[in-house]
């Protein structure tokens, strides 16, 4: 079909049921981008795509709004790795979403860390197994005997490597008391568990008690139940969150589990640890734009009956938690992360620990992004707009037969709601003297500004940035106006080549405390630091062709792609980084100024530009938009092996404003 340049169709071939196909891509199943003239550069930009396509699926909730975005459209195989995961992801009683990185030594559903190891907690751990990270950071040893313990109402039959202590139930309530130690209560916001029980009664209610430095008694009232675990759950963790009791606070020295009506069952503990909160606010939102991706990529009706209800409780507890009705924007309160930084600077240059404050939230691990957060915000604000789209598109198919559950939204509320923290986050994040957005406001009113570039870039794609503030923005990237005591300026933004800086301005004093020492790392040689991350380009493309137009989103792209002709030249990121001067990757371990590579999967957002940007895709559930946006220099666009539904289409883009859509094939199994 051709229609004109801003196109809409509605799908015929809206199924509801789809046929995926597994399996990793290569180069020869990735669409191709045909642009007539530029087909040098075209070939590196699929090279580009070609690299790192295989390696961009990760079950983590942190990636969720960048590689379902990245990859939906390019095959069945990413379809149904995504597909698996998000209805597979853990979401708490209360709506929080896991995040499912790595096991770690902290709250296991957060990040895997700050550990115990670096607050001065304490763990006690039975068995290590699965604890590779730990065993290879900390050296994680596993306890020989139940020394130093104090265990009433059940014998110990014995220490399992895989099950951890074996305790047999002699009595109705088994007591389970730690050996002694002493951390802050703030290092230790929850107790976590992970156990097994068999033979527990329904009526049981585990809990966990607590003493304080100078204490003997335990005080019946100071206990914090958590659920019961019957034999098909196998080993559990349970996150106990002590923080909420009002009588949790000072230096804590012992942990007592408490297991009633247990007579004649067998509970297996694996380990207790005093874990830092390492939750991140921004889970639930991304889990709602990559479930909204995935819908929107193949109407898969039978996948939404089963989510809707997950997604709407996930927002539910976001809205909620971080008191985004009354306060318009995403305000994290959680212990240690208000946003005050885990290090102190001394008038000698050096820092010292504030141990407890400064955790991470998002993406940015070492950065104390959190109280009133900005990073945080951005993202809600998509899923605002998500959700009202979803919820509007299921209202106007009834017969969907999309359940009720979850508390449903009402569309409107939703797209008002997100207008609202639109308004908001240009007035409270926006910086005049510095004429772009903050990263964050700590709980004692401090802002913190230290040139975040991307973030900057990413509120302007996400439409948060009003004009006059995204121009700003981009004169200010581009050198053409300077920031006044910013490390870097000028071109020296652009040093890296592929993308700016990620920050302009040296940062030595605000980082979580495990970060203590961040003045021995030179300026550039740490990725949150005057380092840069080649995903991210995608956002710095993605706001000129927002607000300078296509040719000035292109000129970006050409630089981008000499850029890695050069690198390939030389055999590829690591070869080419490997001469002095041209910078450090990080990569498997070891800290960098730059992301390329290995656990930077988000380098495949770079290509999609051409679909979300130049051709100006958006997939929907009846079908798609097409508003086209080309350079000048280019005559057409062609886009090949887009995935849409249970089709797959070819689009071409006209410079004179036609648009030409093409059905290729229905997805078949092989």
């Amino acid at each position: 079909m051709i229609c004109a340049a801003a196109c809409r169709l509605m799908a015929p071939w809206l199924s509801t049921a789809l046929v995926l196909l597994a399996g990793v891509a290569t180069a020869d199943d990735l669409p191709r981008f045909i642009v007539p003239g530029h087909e040098q550069a075209m070939q590196a930009l699929e090279e580009m795509y070609a690299l790192h396509a295989p390696q961009a699926f990760n079950a983590c909730t942190l990636w969720d709004g960048m590689l379902p975005h990245s990859t939906l459209w390019t095959g069945p195989g990413p379809r149904q790795r995504y597909r698996a995961a998000l209805l597979a992801r853990p979401i708490d009683s209360e709506g929080y979403v896991a995040m499912q990185q790595h096991r770690g030594m902290a709250h296991s559903e957060g990040w895997p860390f700050p550990a115990w190891q670096q607050s001065g907690g304490k763990g006690f751990h039975f068995s290590t197994l699965g604890d590779v990270w730990a065993l290879q950071i900390f050296k994680l040893q596993p306890l020989a005997s139940a020394d130093g313990w104090e265990i009433d109402g059940a014998t110990v039959a014995g220490i399992d490597p895989v099950r951890g202590l074996m305790l047999k139930a002699t009595g109705d309530v088994v007591t389970i008391i730690t050996p002694p130690f002493m951390c802050g209560t703030i290092v230790a916001p929850f107790a976590r568990i992970e156990w097994a029980a068999r033979g527990l009664a329904a009526e049981s209610r585990p809990a966990v008690s607590w003493l304080l430095d100078g204490e003997t008694a335990w005080a019946p009232e100071r206990r914090v139940e958590f659920p019961r675990l019957v034999s098909e759950d196998g080993l559990r963790f349970a996150n106990v969150p002590l923080y909420r009791h009002p009588a949790y606070a000072g230096l804590l020295t012992r942990y007592r589990i408490t297991i009633d009506h247990a007579a004649g069952a067998e509970i297996d503990l694996k380990s207790v640890i005093t874990a830092v909160d390492t939750r991140h606010p921004i889970n639930g939102s991304l889990f709602v734009r990559a479930s909204s991706d995935y819908f929107n990529w193949t109407a898969d009706l039978p996948f939404l009956r089963q989510n809707i209800g997950r997604m709407r409780q996930a927002l539910h507890f976001t809205l909620n938690e971080f008191a985004v009705r009354e306060q318009k924007h995403v305000w994290v309160r959680w212990v240690g992360h208000d946003g005050r930084s885990g290090l102190e600077s001394l008038p000698d240059g050096t820092t010292k620990p504030r141990i407890g404050l400064g955790v991470g939230n998002n993406y940015w691990d070492l950065l104390p992004f959190g109280g009133h957060d900005a990073y945080a915000t951005i993202y809600l604000y998509t899923a605002l707009r998500r959700m009202a789209d979803l919820e509007r598109a299921i209202a106007s198919h009834p017969a969907w037969g999309i359940p009720a559950d979850g508390s449903p939204f009402a569309a409107d509320d939703l797209t008002a709601l997100a207008d609202a923290v639109r308004e908001e986050f240009q007035r409270r994040f926006w910086s005049p003297a510095t004429g772009r957005f903050i990263g964050w406001i700590d709980a004692e009113g401090k802002a913190y500004d230290y040139g975040f570039s991307i973030l900057n870039l990413e509120a302007i794609d996400a439409g948060l940035a009003s004009s006059e503030q995204a121009g700003s923005i981009l004169d200010w990237l581009d050198g053409k106006r300077e920031v006044e005591g910013d490390t870097s300026r000028g071109a020296d933004i652009y040093h890296w080549r592929f993308g700016p800086r990620a920050t302009t301005l040296r940062n030595v004093e605000s980082y979580v405390w495990a970060w203590s020492r961040p003045q021995d790392i030179p300026w550039g040689g740490q990725v949150q630091d005057g380092g840069a991350v080649l995903g991210f380009s995608y956002y710095d493309i993605m706001a000129r062709l927002d607000v300078n137009g296509p040719d000035d989103a292109w000129r970006r792209l050409e630089e981008i792609l000499a850029w890695f002709r050069d690198v390939q030249a030389e055999g590829g990121y690591r070869p080419y980084y490997a001469k002095p001067g041209r910078g450090t990757l990080q990569g498997g371990g070891p800290a960098g100024g730059l992301g390329l590579d290995q656990e930077f999967v988000e380098s495949v957002l770079v290509p999609q530009v051409m679909l979300y940007g130049f051709l100006g895709f958006r997939p929907t559930p009846e079908g798609f938009e097409v508003t086209p946006r080309l350079p000048a220099a280019w005559p057409s666009l062609t886009i090949t092996g887009i995935h849409l539904h249970d089709r797959v289409i070819d689009i071409t883009a006209e410079r004179g404003g036609a648009v030409r859509v093409t059905a290729v094939a229905p997805v078949q199994a092989e």
